[in-house]
């Protein structure tokens, strides 16, 4: 074979080095992407379509209801449980519950506290966002002692706080899971945790969803957390400030970006109060509403 026929048969190089070079950096960065946050792409949304809206809505709910005003009213170990105690029931059967585990298991550790606030004219009412009547002054439970009870027996003691079967094991639950971990049941150490990582400890404890941890956090520690019940979670779709079909999860993680600084223990209160006098969930009061020109639910093109 001549030496021209020899580089004639000699076969042409691959050019599959070069093919992998473009892609490499592709698969790294598709590798390295995160996942996008519907909690944020909302609140980016609602900022370019309807700018300025949270503030406006908690501004007029201030003038409507008021400005109210942060201040502790139980230790966070205390609050944890009358919230649980308040799950699916009214805030008055929770009240009774709460106070029948002080009586039952009676502390003298701890500072008494004051489950009430004192208004302008000097009369005690109901805590803030709170529907029950208020607690008397008492000392918090000998946790030791509740988590320890016989189960029939805790049981029989929050009866009147209603589904008592279920809570009193959870309950017990929460109090073995803070002091395995912590080694006593004092929740103090959450005040120094930024805000979702302090939720996120909470609602590690079984039985503890993002409502509980947040309401204990906001009204313990002024965190700010929006805790979205059923009044905060309808006046905000209604308005137009969550998505409608939001679920919890997306509620929670969605109020966290809209949330303006220093505004979260009055935002929570005043919506709460909302629901409950303004938007009710069968008749809102429309025609008197603060909130009425800027509500989807009265004009689905609202601004």
């Amino acid at each position: 074979m001549s030496p021209g026929a020899a580089r004639a048969a000699k076969p042409a190089a691959k050019p599959a080095a070069k093919t992998a070079t473009k892609t490499a950096p592709a698969r790294a960065t598709a590798r390295r992407r995160a996942a996008p946050d519907p909690a944020r792409a909302w609140s980016r949304k609602l900022a370019r379509s309807r700018p300025g809206l949270v503030e406006d809505v908690l501004d007029r709910l201030v003038v409507f209801h008021g400005r109210p005003v942060w201040e502790r009213r139980l230790d966070a170990t205390s609050e944890l449980v009358l919230t649980i105690l308040s799950q699916n029931t009214a805030d008055l059967n929770s009240e009774r519950a709460f106070q029948a585990l002080r009586a039952a298991h009676p502390s003298d550790a701890g500072p008494v506290e004051v489950h009430r606030v004192t208004g302008p004219d000097g009369v005690e009412r109901a805590p803030h966002g709170w529907g029950g009547v208020g607690m008397d002054p008492g000392r918090p439970p000998d946790w030791m002692a509740v988590e320890s009870a016989p189960l029939p027996e805790l049981v029989e003691t929050i009866r009147s706080g209603g589904l008592a079967e279920q809570k009193a094991p959870r309950i017990q639950a929460a109090l073995r899971t803070i002091r395995e971990e912590r080694g006593d049941h004092r929740l103090d150490f959450l005040v120094d945790l930024p805000a979702r990582e302090a939720r996120d400890w909470l609602t590690r404890i079984p039985g503890i969803g993002p409502k509980t941890a947040s309401v204990v956090l906001l009204f313990c520690f002024g965190t700010p957390l929006m805790p979205v019940d059923t009044h905060v979670e309808r006046v905000s779709k209604r308005v137009g400030l969550i998505p409608a079909d939001a679920t919890l999860e997306l509620a929670h993680e969605a109020w966290l970006h809209l949330m303006p600084e220093g505004r979260a223990y009055e935002a929570h209160v005043n919506l709460i109060t909302h629901g409950r006098v303004v938007c009710d969930a069968r008749r809102p009061k429309c025609g008197i509403c603060p909130l009425a020109d800027r509500c989807r639910f009265v004009d689905r093109r609202a601004p």
